[in-house]
């Protein structure tokens, strides 16, 4: 498994500089590993562009890919809600990018994301 998916928490973390993130994501980046961002978890966590300067030079490198929520993964993450009774979309769409790409999902609230995949590789930051 090469690469990872960041959720929300993730992206929190990262733009606060707390937790293991960061240095995930540079030794990622160091490494040449890939990113993914499923648009609906950057929705989540955006406000200010001139105010979150961690996150925005995070979005601007060539090796973080956003994942938009088009028709097929709109459906995809609907679906996994439906099966798994989780009602949170933004979760639902984090799995899918991730089962996508065969990546390993960075959070810091791996609960829901776990009632809907148990299967997924997690890593808790």
């Amino acid at each position: 498994m090469s690469g990872a998916t960041l959720d929300a928490g993730a992206l929190i973390d990262f733009e606060k500089n707390t937790g293991k993130i960061v240095t995930i994501v540079a030794r990622a980046l160091e490494i040449d590993e890939s990113l993914a961002i499923p648009a609906p978890a950057l929705a989540q966590v955006w406000r200010d562009g001139s105010r979150q300067v961690r996150l925005v030079r995070l979005l601007a490198s060539d090796q973080v890919d956003i994942v938009p929520l088009d028709d097929f993964n709109a459906r995809a993450a609907g679906q996994l809600c439906g099966v798994s009774a989780v009602q949170d979309i933004v979760d639902a769409s984090v799995v899918v990018c991730a089962r996508q790409r065969s990546h390993r999902v960075l959070t810091s609230d791996s609960g829901d994301l776990r009632r809907i995949d148990p299967t997924l590789e997690i890593e808790e930051v």
